[in-house]
Order: C-alpha cells, then structure tokens, then sequence
C-alpha cells in the first residue's frame, strides 16, 4: 500500500507518549508460553513474516523482537519500483537500470546474516513507479514512450532486478515475488495507470511472462491485492489467462494483502478464501494488519475493543490454519504488514499485535491461537 507520511508523524507522536493509553493488562508473552510467534506458525507449515526497513534493523528492541519473532521479510518500501529504478544511469544505458540503494542494501544484507526469507515487493504497479519511465528519453516534458519500448522497459526492470540480486549474493534469500501489485477494481474493471495506456490490457500477462523468464524456479511469482474480498472472483477468473502459448501457468500464487478492521465479515472473508483456493494456486498472506473500527472510522483503543482485536486476530488466524490442516488451503507464508502500532503506516487504527512499547496484546495471542489471553 501507499506510503503514509501523515502516518509517520502520528507513529513518532505514539512512540513519545505510548502511555496514553494506559498500562497493559497482559503478561509478558514469556510468562505465557516457551514459544515465539514463529513456532506456532512452523506447527501449521507456514512462515511468519513482517515488514521492515533500515529503521526498524537500526534499532535495537526492534530487531530484536523481529528476529525472535519472525522468520519471513517483506521490505516496506525499499524495493518499489521509485526506489530501485536509477533515473541517471537509464538515461545512460537508453533503457531502465536497476540500483539497489544503501537502505535496500541493508535489510538485505541483515536478512541474509540473520537467515531470514524474504518476499519481493513489487514490480508493476500503479503507485510508487517514478513516471519519468513512461516516457521518451525518460524526461515528463516529453511524450509518452509506444508500447514496444514500454515493453522493453518493463522486461530490463524485471530482468535487471533478479540480475542484481544475483550479482550481489542476495537472490537465494527470495522465496516469493509480487509480480504485480493492485491491477483490479472492486467492480471487477481493471484499474487504469501508464502500464496499461500504453502497452494495453495485456501489459498484466507480458509482467509475468517475463517474471517466468528471469526467475529462478525457488521463487514463486505472485500477484498481489487488497480489498481480496471484494474481488474473489475477478482474480479467480484473471488467474486462468496467466498461461503460455503450451498452457503452462505463468503464475505460481495470490498474495491477500489482508488490510482489516474488526468491523469486518470474517464470514465474507473466508469464503473469498475458499474462491482463491479452488484456483489451486498457493495463497499468501502478505500485508495482514487489523485495524479497530472500520475505514475511515479508528477506535479509541480501550481495553474492551483491543479484547475485540484479539478475537478476530484468533478467529482470522485460526480459520486460516483450520483450512490448511484440512487440505483445502495452499498456504505457505503469512506476513504481518508491521509488528508494532507505534511504526504501522496505519498507527491511528492500531492494527499490530505488539503495542508502541512493543509489549503484547490480545492481538498477539490471538495470533499464537493463545485463547486465554486473546480477549475471551
């Protein structure tokens, strides 16, 4: 999702007066149970991962609530399109490049130190792709670029990126791949943005075509959406042309980014599931956090609504393993977007299991399928 500058600010204002909304009434999660967010994850095949930056790796009680936690990394925001692409040595080459920044360079460097596995986030996209590469000589002033070399551009920015992975020794950390990223509208027409007004609707299967050309085999490529429980039977459908000219599937899974709010149909939730997994492609969750209240409309975090928040973490998460234990679910990775409320790009909501001090709430055992303490 869009970054949030707002969301930013109100997370520093959390972080400095993270006591407003009073103690927490939970135990620490040591004197609940020997075992961390990861191992209860490992009991159902499925890796827990969490978004992260620079910022979150340079300070101390965050790392190290990550590394205790989790076993799976997305990066917020460091390997959009606006962040890896170098305008400078486009022009220079006449096509686009691909330049990992130092920020980049880090969580990468970090993952692989600290044995993480990691989701990549994302290449087609309608937000977050700098416009300067739709058009000739990539300069704005300019007219927009025809559809071959659009193509073109899209293929050295897919190829590029798996190729500087490679050359810098972090290609093996990937496990998954958002291909692309929110291409649907909730009435079922496909969103409109610079890819598709330039190289047409088709821009979406040439995005994996060329993913399946230059990904290894150990990365799985994923198309990504939010608001998935409007759209079940739109990306259901949209799945089945992702094929080559033999019928081989281009496409290997559907990333559910999972932006809730408690007041949310988990009933509507789940049987948007249910569609997705008859696809027969492996289901991730990629961006889960719930927020208090609705869109638009955050609660006041008291005790009895983040009690709330905890029953739906425990049924949300809970449901999940239900269907996978079963066999009707592929899933392999669910990933938090964020762990803490104090850093989340939706803070005003409170979305997160840990709390700005990153002490537990009912959230957390509501994810770790802690009943006791997840708000009953």
């Amino acid at each position: 999702m869009k970054k949030r500058f707002l969301g930013f600010a109100i997370a520093m204002i959390l972080l400095l007066c993270s006591g407003c909304t009073g103690s927490n009434p939970l135990p620490a999660q040591s004197d609940v149970t020997d075992k961390a967010l990861k191992d209860v994850f490992a009991e159902h095949g499925v890796k827990v991962g969490t978004c992260i930056s620079s910022q979150v790796i340079s300070n101390p009680n965050m790392a190290g609530l990550v590394m205790s936690q989790y076993n799976s990394c997305t990066m917020e925001n460091a390997m959009k399109p606006d962040a890896i692409l170098s305008l400078e040595k486009s022009r220079g080459e006449g096509n686009l490049v691909v330049e990992f920044n130092n920020d980049a360079r880090r969580v990468l460097e970090w993952a692989k130190n600290h044995h993480f596995s990691m989701r990549g986030h994302t290449f087609i996209w309608y937000s977050q792709t700098p416009d300067w590469i739709f058009y000739q000589d990539f300069d704005p002033s300019k007219s927009f670029v025809d559809r071959e070399t659009m193509l073109s551009r899209m293929e050295a920015m897919i190829k590029g990126t798996f190729e500087e992975l490679e050359r810098l020794g972090y290609l093996e950390l990937f496990y998954a791949y958002d291909v692309v990223n929110e291409a649907w509208n909730e009435n079922g027409t496909m969103r409109e943005n610079y890819w598709s007004q330039i190289i047409g609707d088709d821009y979406l299967w040439y995005a994996f075509y060329y993913a399946d050309k230059y990904a290894p085999e150990s990365v799985a490529l994923y198309y990504n959406d939010y608001n998935e429980q409007y759209k079940a039977d739109t990306i259901a459908a949209f799945v089945t042309t992702l094929v080559d000219e033999k019928g081989r599937s281009l496409i290997d899974g559907i990333g559910l980014q999972g932006h809730l709010f408690t007041a949310d149909d988990l009933q509507l939730y789940f049987e948007s599931v249910d569609t997705l997994a008859k696809t027969g492609l492996t289901l991730e969750m990629t961006e889960i956090d719930v927020g208090l209240g609705a869109y638009q409309k955050p609660l006041t975090p008291t005790d009895d609504k983040l009690k709330m928040q905890g029953r739906y973490y425990y049924e949300l998460i809970g449901g999940l393993f239900d269907r996978i234990d079963a066999g009707t679910l592929k899933m392999d990775a669910i990933t938090f977007w964020g762990f803490s409320d104090g850093i989340s790009w939706r803070s005003e909501y409170r979305p997160q299991l840990y709390n700005s001090d990153l002490d537990p709430k009912y959230a957390l055992y509501g994810a770790m399928q802690i009943k006791e303490y997840a708000g009953y």
